[in-house]
């Protein structure tokens, strides 16, 4: 496994990084998996080298964060990359979400707590909160790096001109930064090409994006029916995300099989090498259910794909609406 520096910061990661939507309750979502069957697929990944774990407070409401702790607590911590987010509601209580100061010092001491850790490694904000002043929630990311409760900051999905709005509020405050970006970017959703990506170049911070197989659309996951697995059928964010552009991905998809087949892979291989060998990208965060997955993620990392190959697997796109910032 290859380790590379997230953004400016020293911070090392795995050139992948696991994505732990999946473990948690399967109470949550039909599709997440328990904890005794989440462990193999958490072991694996650190047999592979595979140091970066990604979760977030609302995966099945805190269970995510208990069976990553849990699997993980054997393993000395100082060779982990914990990440986890916050912003979703927690609770039908109307403190018990978004970014007020209130809520990110109670986020933390919770995530700390399921976890089974004294600090989190990259703690982000799962999405843009309107409601609350950027200032009270920037000032209070700060206070949680200087009490030590977190090591670095990072962003998920938002307009560019938002996430360097709080840049700029951050280096004139003299605030801790973000160094980190995590957009929703594949090959049927490349609208971050447009901002977000140049934006992260130009400023040095390290982009992870989440579901570059587009819930597994891109690994031939959807099937004749237009239906597929049963995630794709029970995961509300995907028919959300994808169901309205479907001939249009489908093109895509078609275009991803010509070229697996070219190179003697599957699908999946592919769509990683393609997210992964694009500029500025730091790590795919990879989503496993099965332990076979993870063939696909860590060979696409040796996959060299052609100009010729990459023209054809951009060619069908056509720009779309903004999608996955709520």
């Amino acid at each position: 496994m290859e380790y590379v520096n997230l953004g400016r910061s020293g911070l090392k990661i795995s050139r992948l990084a696991l994505g732990c939507m999946t473990f948690g309750s399967p109470s949550w979502a039909p599709w997440v998996l328990d904890e005794e069957n989440s462990r193999p697929i958490i072991a694996r990944a650190l047999e592979l080298g595979i140091n970066f774990f990604d979760t977030a407070d609302m995966y099945s409401l805190g269970a995510s964060e208990e069976v990553l702790g849990r699997a993980l607590a054997d393993h000395p911590r100082h060779k982990l990359v914990l990440a986890s987010k916050l912003y979703n509601p927690m609770s039908q209580d109307p403190n018990d979400r978004g970014l007020s100061r209130k809520h990110i010092f109670e986020s933390v001491d919770g995530s700390l707590r399921r976890l089974g850790t004294d600090y989190i490694d990259l703690y982000q904000l799962h999405r843009f909160d309107y409601e609350t002043p950027l200032e009270e929630t920037l000032d209070a990311l700060n206070d949680l790096v200087r009490v030590g409760k977190v090591r670095y900051l990072g962003a998920s999905s938002m307009h560019a001109w938002q996430f360097m709005k709080a840049l700029g509020l951050q280096r004139q405050h003299g605030w801790a930064q973000f160094i980190s970006m995590q957009p929703h970017y594949n090959l049927i959703y490349r609208e971050e090409e447009r901002e977000m990506l140049p934006l992260c170049r130009s400023e040095g911070v390290g982009v992870i994006p989440w579901s570059p197989l587009a819930r597994g659309v891109l690994a031939g996951k959807r099937g004749e029916d237009g239906k597929g697995s049963t995630r794709a059928q029970t995961d509300r964010t995907a028919t959300a995300l994808y169901e309205a552009t479907k001939a249009q991905d489908d093109q895509v998809a078609a275009a991803v099989k010509a070229v697996a087949e070219r190179h003697n892979c599957p699908m999946a291989q592919v769509a990683y090498a393609w997210v992964a060998s694009r500029p500025g990208i730091t790590a795919p965060i990879i989503g496993v259910s099965r332990l076979t997955q993870f063939d696909d993620a860590v060979a696409a990392l040796s996959l060299k794909l052609t100009d010729q190959d990459i023209a054809e697997l951009e060619a069908p796109y056509r720009p779309k609406p903004v999608a996955g910032h709520q």
